[in-house]
């Protein structure tokens, strides 16, 4: 199997990630501990499921973190329309973040699909 460096879907929720605390860092610091860390936690636990689970010794395993990725990306999809409604991110940014969520989400669930 590929090392987990080499996977599309651990390349773009990298990148996601990167993104994420890139738009998050222009918020007020009285959401330092509120918003902003869950949505940080939420963006980061989608690449470092995928690590931990392909380095897992099991396809069982690997599905598994893979379904908890999945999860923390709807997790992040909604700090992220809470974000967008309270007015911390404009509506282009949110956009642009939805569609990298987006296909994220496509590059799970295809390899999900593909080990079941």
């Amino acid at each position: 199997m590929k090392h987990w460096k080499d996977l599309l879907v651990w390349q773009k929720s990298h990148e996601l990630v990167l993104s994420v605390y890139s738009i998050t860092s222009d918020f007020s610091k009285s959401e330092r501990y509120g918003i902003v860390d869950q949505t940080r936690r939420s963006a980061a636990s989608i690449p470092a499921n995928i690590v931990e689970g392909h380095s897992r010794n099991s396809q069982k395993d690997f599905l598994r973190f893979l379904y908890i990725a999945r999860g923390s990306l709807e997790e992040l999809r909604y700090f992220l329309l809470l974000s967008r409604d309270l007015d911390f991110i404009n509506k282009d940014n949110h956009l642009e973040l939805e569609e990298n969520c987006q296909q994220v989400s496509k590059l799970l669930n295809g390899l999900i699909k593909s080990l079941s």
